[in-house]
């Protein structure tokens, strides 16, 4: 170990940690420890991941059945607005 960290907790969480380290058997720091790694490692994954790669999975799933509709998309933005009026 390197370093040392010293943290104030709220008292709900501090009675929550306590029940967790008599539930584990593990160190109160082991448990503290084993936190930061999960958050730290889910901040990166979402900060490595580019907004493509979050929607690449529904891209191209949706069908409007108009097969000009990318060409086209003011004429029929039109006609829908026409037809409501």
């Amino acid at each position: 170990m390197k370093s040392q960290l010293t943290i104030r907790l709220l008292d709900d969480l501090e009675e929550d940690l306590t029940v967790l380290t008599k539930r584990l058997r593990l160190k109160r720091s082991d448990i503290v420890r084993m936190a930061l790694e999960r958050f730290i490692g889910e901040f990166r994954e979402v900060e490595e991941t580019k907004p493509y790669d979050r929607v690449v999975s529904i891209i191209g799933n949706i069908s409007s059945g108009i097969s000009d509709l990318g060409e086209a998309h003011r004429k029929h933005l039109l006609k829908k607005i026409k037809s409501h009026a």
